[in-house]
């Protein structure tokens, strides 16, 4: 059996908060709890794979980033990933 059908099964909430917006993220860290959601900052950036240098070929298959939440957070200052792509 995969699970209780008495105990509901919540997805995990990840705020990502963009870095210039410091009143937001401690506004979310305020309201949510570690059970309800996990708020973190930005921590990007920019592209961590860049080099002069030409490199091997790319050898995963897809880009481990399931959402690019990068306009998300130039324009609201703050993105919400739900379950799997939070991991």
């Amino acid at each position: 059996m995969l699970g209780s059908p008495s105990k509901p099964v919540a997805s995990p909430l990840l705020f990502v908060v963009s870095r210039t917006d410091l009143a937001r993220y401690a506004y979310l860290k305020f309201v949510f709890d570690s059970a309800t959601g996990d708020v973190i900052l930005d921590r990007r950036l920019g592209e961590r794979r860049w080099r002069q240098t030409r490199v091997a070929p790319e050898k995963r298959r897809v880009d481990r980033r399931q959402r690019d939440i990068t306009e998300d957070l130039k324009t609201s200052g703050w993105a919400l990933l739900v379950g799997r792509s939070c991991q």
